[in-house]
């Protein structure tokens, strides 16, 4: 497997995990640490800043349970492991993770601390007696399933999201769609006490059957005092009740004076990338290492000060059309420093499935609008290379090369 300079070598290992894992391999290899990184990718920059690369991925985009299994059984013999982190896409496996002997150790909530949040019937009892707004939910099919939608309950990204006429009922739950737009907010939580990070704005695109599919983010956003104090008490209260560890991110829906908070992933999230890069003096070692402070040492770092540097945008840009990813064309993308998860060439990429995540940054005093419009512009730019890259075979090499 690849290594790379990333970490000293008398640091500690950490092993990260998820569907894909650069973010959080650039986050731990920025405080300090040597990587083992765990996906279905192995992108050209995951592997920069790991020192080791397993291969996760199932069928489609999805984990494969026993490759997962065997990859932890592998980096738990690394030398100076301290444990795993994972990120999005491990929810369906996570309580088998906890249950399983011989895997090292997670670095995050533990098996009730997750069920508290995770669990619909468990979380939404909690909102209410906590007397924390949220949108209607049911556990039997609506006898009117229009405005319904349905949720699984082990789901990430919006990919677990559909109308509830055309959802398998088999699982999950009903959720009525409310009005608002849609936001989150990133906290730290320790010894029953919490602060958030940042607030957010979740960028979603309609996919096919999926009509809320996480695209992206902007942010530090900032919200009205009164707005940010409920999201604020709702994050402690919540923390507190359920006993969360390390980075977690709340859901919520924003509509004038109103929240109304719709889930919460319980580990870390992708706008830690926004809130890394505005406030880089804030988090000198990267959030990672906080995350990992807060759940093996029970130590919370000072609540951030002072105003961020820039404003950020993050967005999935997916493959119009099926294509071969070419030398040339990965190449261009590992120069340009606004695009990450560049895919290795001769990987191939169906219509539909995420290319790479583009990543601006603007003036806070340039608003939202023309942040926006760099992201689009980015996008675009990205998009022209992918209509335009010839795939001639001599260029090709396995992506696993």
């Amino acid at each position: 497997m690849p290594f790379s300079a990333a970490g000293s070598t008398s640091a500690p290992f950490v092993a990260v995990a998820g569907l894909s894992a650069r973010m959080l391999a650039q986050s731990a290899a920025h405080g300090g640490y040597q990587v083992a990184a765990l996906d279905l990718f192995g992108d050209r920059d995951t592997r920069r800043y790991a020192k080791l690369w397993l291969d996760t991925g199932g069928s489609g985009l999805s984990i494969d349970r026993d490759k997962l299994q065997a990859a932890l059984e592998r980096v738990v013999r690394l030398p100076k492991l301290i444990g795993y982190v994972v990120g999005s896409g491990i929810e369906p496996h996570i309580d088998w993770l906890q249950q399983t002997a011989k895997l090292p150790r997670l670095i995050g909530n533990d098996a009730d601390a997750t069920a508290a949040v995770r669990d619909p019937r468990r979380f939404f009892p909690l909102l209410d007696e906590l007397r924390i707004a949220h949108p209607e939910v049911a556990f039997l099919p609506p006898e009117r399933p229009e405005g319904w939608l349905h949720k699984a309950a082990d789901g990430c990204g919006g990919t677990h999201i559909r109308p509830a006429e055309s959802a398998d009922t088999r699982d999950g739950y009903f959720q009525r769609v409310n009005e608002g737009l849609p936001m989150s907010a990133l906290f730290l939580a320790a010894r029953r006490e919490a602060f958030v990070v940042g607030y957010a704005e979740q960028l979603c695109v309609t996919s096919g059957t999926l009509p809320y599919l996480h695209a992206g983010s902007l942010g530090p956003v900032d919200l009205p005092a009164s707005i940010a104090r409920q999201i604020d008490d709702a994050v402690r209260s919540i923390a507190a009740r359920a006993n969360l560890s390390g980075l977690n991110s709340l859901d919520f829906l924003l509509d004038g004076d109103a929240i109304r908070v719709l889930e919460v992933n319980a580990r870390p999230s992708s706008t830690m990338a926004l809130y890394e890069r505005a406030w880089r003096d804030a988090w000198p070692r990267g959030l990672l290492a906080a995350h990992i402070d807060a759940c093996l040492h029970d130590r919370l770092p000072p609540e951030r000060a002072g105003a961020p540097q820039c404003r950020v945008a993050q967005q999935v840009v997916f493959a119009p059309t099926a294509f071969t990813v070419t030398r040339r064309f990965s190449d261009a993308l590992f120069v340009d420093p606004v695009c990450h998860d560049i895919p290795n060439p001769g990987t191939r990429i169906e219509a539909g499935q995420p290319v790479c995540t583009v990543l601006v940054t603007g003036r806070m005093s340039g608003g939202r609008t023309a942040l926006q419009r760099e992201l689009q512009h980015q996008t675009q730019r990205l998009l022209q290379r992918i209509e335009t890259s010839p795939e001639p075979c001599h260029e090709l090499v396995d992506s696993h090369g």
